[in-house]
């Protein structure tokens, strides 16, 4: 267009030049070039194209306009997303924090674990049965499990959950919670705890985090408190009330500790909550008549491998055994027959005998072993599969030992640890207690064992949760097994542990940790791995061990260690999420704290004898004796009193011992205080008096 323009504008141009040229120069003659045709036409045409183009540039500002107008738009939608995102990210990290207050516990890992165990095709039976069907279509409906051990009621419960979980996938009105009691957990898995896990699991799935667990935290956060059993109660029933059903799944719950009350308590809250809400229960254990008792007139189902889940296990691991096996259809069929008629829905003994069957290269061997495992199975007494468990638990053992010193040793020392340690442990954790050489002041990298070696020495006695990255006994019958024959076995096991937990605590590394000015106290944690479970629980260990001369030795020197007590005190005494609590905590703690804390009488009386002082105080004031009574040592207290000279010493809350003995519950050492003339009338900042 403006080509044309051009033209147009050339053409006028010239038609008026060729006018001009001649003698006379007039106005006519210029007012007739413009009323010549041809230099009107090209005016017009001009015009024309003057009016196209002041259109096409109104088209272009309002597109403009337009397009500036949609990016401004696009441009706060695009702020207000990111904004969004931000608030949701910040919610997230809030929500997240709250819950790990509420409980750090997580059940998914064990609940992927034991999924991945199972063999594609088994435990079927049961979802299909008429009494899970019923209780999957029935509001507040309970369904009982029972089943002798190792008939694979974990795995089961793993497939219930894995099941719920899938059939209600998009449908968020429908609640699934779960726990896996474990008899090595029963600290942590204590009534509230499990209630707290439950609560967790409800509110976690939910849009935004429910009221009543944030007013649970706003309640406690600040005070530095825990919420009661009651108001989790409270909380769970709120949180229930949300779904329109909720599943609980609770395995193991023989495992639930019946000291104190705990499983009773546990279950009438359960009970209480099924009344008020649309609650269903599934729960497996072992055998337990108390138990069916709480249960009585719920709809139950006993648990047994079944022939065919046998079967399938059978070929999904047949693969595992010689060579003279899988080109022997024949020697097939007898070890399939041979299975189903002597391990009588137990998967763990199918399991062992298939490990058995294992170690043998010849059908000759193979046969042999079956007839023996025929001749177990011809036991009718009523604890006959447990005995044949013990029996295969003694084979294991026999094949340990038959490894030679070295690998024996070693087995034994990680079997020894697994069993006798006060929790599971991680793989980290294993590794560096095998590697502790007594004596030395360094851990030597070298001398780090790898995992699966210390797995493979154990003769399929060991496994690793490879979600958790937890080294377990591969059943709770052997834990039993070797509880029972421990001075067989493990005569020296705590000993032995305490050992090497205080020679871990006294390695250089550790020099000047926990002091007033470490603010990197975490550094040491991040490459000792032992260094937490060895800081809290030495001295239980020191404490149920037989008289040892060396390991006396070694506890004294380590709690004469003012750098070395400081250090573990850190490491044990964690009284929030921020490094200036536990710093603050574990300030002015002196050995004679931590033999009062795990109740060392001898290491305590020790320690008096060489005049340290038994009014020494913690940041908070805490005498020894204080904390001798905070952690129930009452036959340390009765030690520790007549030696006492101010004992209506206050810590800084002006409480007492015998505040703090009447406080949480200590019987006994009230009675001693008192015996000893402690202040009954004494008033704490509050204005409380012990009584």
């Amino acid at each position: 267009m403006l080509e044309i323009c051009q033209k147009e504008l050339d053409s006028l141009l010239w038609e008026l030049r060729k006018r001009d040229q001649g003698h006379r120069l007039s106005w006519e003659r210029f007012k007739g070039a413009f009323l010549a045709k041809s230099t009107q036409e090209s005016i017009q045409n001009l015009s024309r194209q003057c009016e196209s183009l002041n259109s096409l540039l109104w088209i272009d500002v309002a597109v403009l306009g337009a397009t500036i107008h949609k990016e401004v738009r696009e441009g706060r939608k695009e702020q207000q997303e990111w904004h969004q995102a931000d608030t949701k990210i910040t919610l997230a990290i809030r929500d997240g924090a709250i819950l790990d207050w509420l409980t750090p516990t997580d059940y998914s890992s064990e609940q992927s674990d034991f999924i991945s165990r199972r063999q594609e095709g088994t435990g079927q039976w049961l979802l299909d049965c008429v009494e899970f069907q019923e209780w999957m279509h029935t509001d507040r409906q309970t369904l009982l499990c029972p089943g002798i051990p190792g008939v694979g009621k974990t795995i089961l419960t793993a497939i219930v959950v894995n099941d719920l979980a899938t059939r209600f996938t998009d449908n968020t009105t429908i609640g699934i919670a779960y726990i896996f009691c474990n008899f090595r957990r029963q600290g942590e898995q204590q009534p509230k705890d499990l209630l707290e896990s439950l609560l967790r699991q409800l509110a976690e799935v939910q849009a935004s985090l429910p009221e009543s667990v944030m007013a649970l935290y706003n309640k406690h956060k600040g005070r530095r408190t825990r919420p009661s059993l009651d108001e989790i109660s409270t909380s769970l029933r709120s949180v229930v009330a949300v779904f329109s059903k909720v599943f609980i799944i609770v395995d193991a719950i023989d495992e639930c500790q019946v000291l104190g009350g705990y499983r009773s308590k546990f279950l009438s809250k359960i009970f209480a909550l099924q009344k008020e809400t649309k609650v269903k229960l599934f729960a497996t254990f072992r055998t337990n008549l108390d138990i069916e008792k709480n249960f009585k007139g719920h709809l139950s189902r006993e648990i047994l491998a079944s022939d065919r889940d046998v079967q399938t296990y059978l070929d999904g691991h047949m693969s595992q055994l010689h060579e003279c096996v899988s080109s022997s259809p024949k020697l097939q069929e007898e070890i399939k027959a041979v299975f189903s008629m002597t391990v009588g829905g137990m998967f763990l003994l199918a399991e062992f005998y298939l490990r058995e069957l294992g170690q043998l290269q010849v059908p000759k061997a193979i046969r042999t072993a079956l007839n023996q495992f025929k001749i177990e199975a011809q036991d009718s007494s009523d604890n006959r599969k447990f005995k044949v468990l013990l029996k295969v638990y003694d084979r294991a053992m026999d094949r340990i030992i038959g490894q030679g010193d070295d690998f024996g040793l070693l087995a034994k020392k990680v079997l020894s640890w697994i069993t006798y340690a006060t929790r599971p442990l991680t793989t980290l954790e294993l590794r560096h207690a095998m590697a502790v050489e007594i004596g030395e002041l360094e851990l030597d990298e070298e001398n780090l064992p790898k995992i699966g070696d210390l797995v493979s020495v154990c003769a399929g006695l060991v496994t690793v949760d490879k979600t958790s990255d937890i080294v377990r006994l591969v059943h709770k019958t052997a834990q039993e097994y070797f509880e029972h024959t421990q001075t067989r076995w493990f005569p020296d096991a705590d000993a032995d542990i305490a050992t090497i937990c205080v020679t871990y605590l006294s390695h250089s590394a550790f020099e000047g940790v926990g002091g007033p000015k470490d603010n990197d106290f975490e550094k040491p944690l991040q490459s000792n791995h032992l260094f937490e479970y060895a800081a809290r629980n030495w001295g239980h260990h020191a404490r149920t061990r037989p008289a040892n001369s060396e390991l006396n030795m070694l506890v004294l020197q380590f709690l004469e260690s003012k750098s070395k007590v400081a250090g573990a005190s850190h490491a044990m005494l964690t009284l929030g999420n921020h490094f200036f609590h536990r710093q603050k905590a574990a300030m002015g703690v002196k050995g004679l704290h931590l033999a009062a804390y795990f109740g060392l009488r001898n290491a305590a009386i020790e320690l008096l004898k060489k005049g340290h002082d038994l009014e020494a105080i913690d940041a908070d004031g805490r005498t020894p004796l204080i904390w001798a009574i905070d952690n129930g040592q009452e036959e340390l207290v009765g030690v520790l009193l007549p030696k006492v000279l101010g004992i209506d010493k206050c810590d800084t809350s002006r409480r007492t011992a015998l505040h703090h003995a009447a406080s949480i519950g200590q019987i006994t050492s009230m009675h001693l205080l008192i015996q000893h003339q402690a202040d009954v009338e004494a008033r704490d900042f509050q204005g409380q008096t012990p009584l």
